[in-house]
């Protein structure tokens, strides 16, 4: 269909949904011939508000008699009791309603919960003039039964349970929030149908429709398991064994614990023993209302002292029965949809779902493998129609990163269809790679066969592995009785941790990854910048007491917004120090409010009146530590970088040689500055041996394996090459710490010549005092001599960049960065009381939004 007749046809749709949503609310039909029509208030309301809600019921028999209410369940109406009133003895008064929502009844309202349905129901007993009944519930009727009898003890002569739901444990998942997650997930369903399809009424009157879902999501279950417990009427419980719906362990339950309770179990029944066993059910219960209404039938005071003992044990979870029926079938759709978010957890979840003996071990593995496949085979779909470009659009971008499909489409060409069966072991390979086997067209057939023999020896090995663990826990679990549901998700989470270190120990690429980072959690270098951070935040506090401000400090930099702290642009920083005579590296600005194409242009343009061919950088104008920083050595990385670019950028020319960051402070009362730190960045690289891989030489590199993922993700496309003897392999070409460069303590190359060409170069910028210019010379001797090219200058959130020297340790580290700002906040508070501006902690908060942004 054309892109024409595919809007024409959603602009159809919309103007059928228009006039489903505009429809007006039809008429209320009057009554059918034998239903009376009650008006009630609202259950939220008092008894005497006005009436809002109506409820139809049916009504025959002797008024005089004693009065039997049959509750349907949800979805349900009348008719559900039409044989079952037919077979009953006639010296009954039968009322059947239609409990507001459903049947007749079917209304919208605010709450369709059993509690509310209870409140409906009393007053319409109130508004008949029925002051006793027997109350026959039949499934969530049961419900509505129990909190009747709960609200109103003296109004209810008995209580018979048909099928009927109950205790909170004994339902579906047996969890009040996991039940409720899978119930607001119908109701989703069930609401976007209303909503989304131009029915035009018809859905209205759908059992399965917007009231029956409701009548779930807003039912609480847990207060039924104590209203059953300090019930006094006698009950009859009804059930059939072969109960999908509500499971026989609930019936048997609910007699334990309300010990006057008969209990009738149907080996061969099912859930619908109403319309199955309608003429047995009827004399069950019309002798059952006999031998109450005469006083034969126990209460909870007549019960046995065997019974009530019991009645009063508390609830054993090692009772719960496995799981059967729809209760087996949701928690099997739960599990396989889990494993599309998290394989190796849900699997450890049903592991420990088979220790409890809620699940056996076939189904919990059947219902795993039936979701891994549908998600690898997704992902495989996924590479494979959709391909490259849609990796660039979310939620794909999300899942697998450009480096890693390239990383995993290389080792894909390198061991073939055996890299699917191995990825299945390995972690951070399987969703990569069966996106790159789309991607590569790797035959459906091929990918089938090993992808599925993957999964059949993982998963049951994983299931096993959990469920042997949970096993052993049992015991343990068991005794902490409330807190058992946070020690079995800390159970999960601890087996998945060690299944996750674990089965990389198997391999030499995991081995050398799990001692990379053991180094890294070692050595100082390394430390995330939250961890370098934090000690000094009290300092921090000390200094802004010191200086009565928390934010004097944004003043160190006049020149520079807010300091140099967030949001500064580096073309405009680039331009003032080009225009006092600095000697910075030519460079182009690309704005964001234009297109791709004119940036292209821009950048044509810049590389003809230079002179230059590649390489060049491309890098954003508003960024830290090299966050989007590309050096482009052909079209084809041109037009990547460019099109990574979010917002604003640069083109700068790439200089060669030695690269150094040297920090420069001034204050504002001192005839000239220091030079406070002078870093040696090295690009780091490895040497090939004509035997190992690119891959293997990083791993096996003493240092390079601590930054083995910044160098995967560099080099994802020759990680699987096997480097020529001799050859030098540069891994990352731009001297930023975190992408992977080594940075050294380059002290020793201060000269006085240096220094002075240091601070030429900073007086070129009016109103800068504090930051590190980042530069390059075309050797060491060339630098020390005072001779480089700025190719970026950092303000206020510069470091001392020297402290991450191998040599250095955390001790030193602190000490430097105290020192550090201990400066920016001397200069930052002459600077103020000179007149500079400085910048408010709100009005900090709007730059940095604005950044993030742009």
């Amino acid at each position: 269909m054309s892109r024409r007749g595919r809007r024409a046809l959603l602009a159809l749709w919309i103007a059928l949904l228009a006039i489903s949503w505009a429809r007006p609310e039809p008429p209320l039909p009057a009554p059918e011939p034998g239903i009376r029509r009650l008006w009630l208030a609202d259950a939220a309301a008092p008894d005497d508000a006005a009436a809002t809600v109506h409820l139809d019921l049916r009504d025959t028999g002797p008024r005089d008699a004693p009065a039997l209410v049959l509750i349907h369940g949800s979805p349900g109406s009348v008719q559900d009791f039409d044989a079952l009133a037919a077979e009953l003895d006639g010296s009954w008064r039968v009322l059947v309603p239609d409990l507001p929502g459903f049947g007749a009844s079917r209304q919208r309202l605010d709450d369709y919960s059993a509690r509310a349905h209870a409140v409906w129901l009393r007053r319409s007993l109130d508004a008949l003039g029925v002051r006793r009944a027997h109350l026959v519930a039949f499934s969530m009727g049961g419900a509505v039964a129990l909190h009747l009898a709960d609200e109103a003890p003296g109004r209810v002569a008995s209580i018979a349970m048909v099928g009927a739901i109950g205790v909170q444990e004994l339902e579906l998942l047996g969890s009040h929030h996991l039940n409720r997650a899978v119930h607001a997930a119908q109701l989703a369903a069930v609401s976007a149908v209303d909503w989304l399809v131009p029915h035009m009424g018809a859905f209205d009157r759908f059992p399965l429709g917007v009231a029956y879902a409701r009548s779930f999501v807003d039912t609480d279950q847990r207060p039924l398991r104590p209203i059953l417990e300090r019930l006094e009427a006698p009950v009859l419980i009804v059930h059939g064994a072969r109960d999908p719906l509500v499971p026989a362990a609930a019936a048997r339950e609910h007699h334990r614990i309300v010990p006057q309770s008969e209990l009738r179990m149907l080996d061969d029944a099912s859930h619908f023993l109403l319309w199955t066993r309608t003429g047995w059910l009827a004399r069950q219960l019309d002798a059952f209302v006999r031998d109450v209404e005469a006083g034969d039938a126990p209460r909870r005071a007549d019960a046995p002292a065997e019974r009530r003992a019991r009645a009063a044990a508390p609830f054993d979870p090692a009772s719960l029965p496995p799981a059967r029926g729809l209760a087996l079938l949701v928690l099997g759709l739960l599990l396989a949809a889990g494993t599309l978010v998290s394989e190796d957890l849900t699997c450890i979840g049903a592991g420990l779902l088979v220790a409890q003996g809620r699940i056996g071990f076939v189904a919990a593995t059947g219902a795993c493998l039936a979701g891994i496949v549908a998600g690898d085979l997704l992902l495989f779909a996924a590479g494979r129609w959709l391909g490259r470009p849609a990796l660039r659009r979310a939620p794909l971008r999300w899942l697998v990163s450009p480096a890693a499909l390239e990383r995993a489409s290389a080792w894909f060409r390198s061991n073939g269809a055996r890299a699917i069966l191995i990825s299945r072991f390995t972690p951070g390979l399987r969703l990569p790679t069966y996106v790159a086997a789309g991607v590569l067209h790797t035959r459906l057939r091929s990918f089938a066969l090993w992808f599925g023999l993957a999964a059949l020896l993982w998963t049951p090995l994983l299931v096993g592995f959990a469920a042997a663990a949970g096993e052993v826990a049992r015991t343990w679990i068991e005794r902490l009785e409330r807190g058992a549901l946070p020690a079995l998700i800390a159970l999960a989470l601890a087996l998945m941790i060690v299944q996750r270190n674990l089965v990389p120990l198997l391999t030499h690429r995991g081995r050398r990854l799990l001692l990379g980072r053991w180094r890294r959690l070692r050595h100082f270098e390394y430390w995330p910048i939250p961890v370098v951070y934090a000690p000094l935040v009290p300092w921090m506090l000390g200094q802004a007491l010191r200086h009565r401000s928390l934010s004097v400090f944004t003043a160190v930099n006049p020149a520079i917004p807010h300091g140099g702290l967030v949001g500064e642009s580096k073309s405009a920083i680039l331009a003032g120090l080009r225009d006092g005579g600095a000697p910075v590296a030519p460079f182009a600005a690309l704005p964001t409010d234009e297109p791709l194409e004119r940036h292209r242009e821009r950048v044509r343009a810049f590389m003809r009146e230079r002179g230059l061919g590649f390489p060049v950088v491309i890098k954003p104008d508003a960024g830290e530590r090299g966050a989007g920083v590309h050096v482009v050595r052909d079209d084809v990385r041109l037009e990547a970088a460019l099109r990574a670019q979010r917002g604003a950028a640069i083109v700068q020319e790439f200089v060669d040689g030695p690269e150094f960051g040297v920090f420069w402070i001034r204050h504002p009362d001192a005839p000239t500055g220091r030079v406070f730190s002078i870093t040696r960045k090295l690009l780091p690289e490895v040497v090939g041996d004509g035997r190992r891989t690119l891959e293997r030489l990083i791993l096996d590199d003493r240092r390079a394996v601590c930054m083995a993922a910044a160098y995967f993700e560099r080099n994802a496309a020759r990680l699987a090459e096997v480097v020529p003897d001799g050859e030098r392999v540069q891994l990352v070409d731009i001297g930023t710490h975190s992408r992977g460069a080594v940075f050294l303590d380059g002290r020793e190359h201060l000269t006085p010549a240096l220094e002075a060409a240091v601070e030429r170069a900073s007086r070129a910028l009016g109103g800068f005092f504090f930051g590190r210019h980042d530069v390059r010379s075309p050797s060491v001797e060339a630098f020390e001599a005072g001779e480089f090219r700025i190719v970026e200058l950092n303000g206020l959130t510069s470091e001392a960049t020297h402290i991450y020297d191998p040599r250095h340790g955390a001790v030193h580290g602190w000490r430097t960065l105290m020192a550090q700002w201990r400066l920016a906040w001397d200069i930052g508070a002459a600077n103020a009381a000179a007149g500079a501006p400085t910048s408010g902690p709100l009005e900090l908060l709007r730059a940095w939004r604005e950044a993030r942004r742009a």
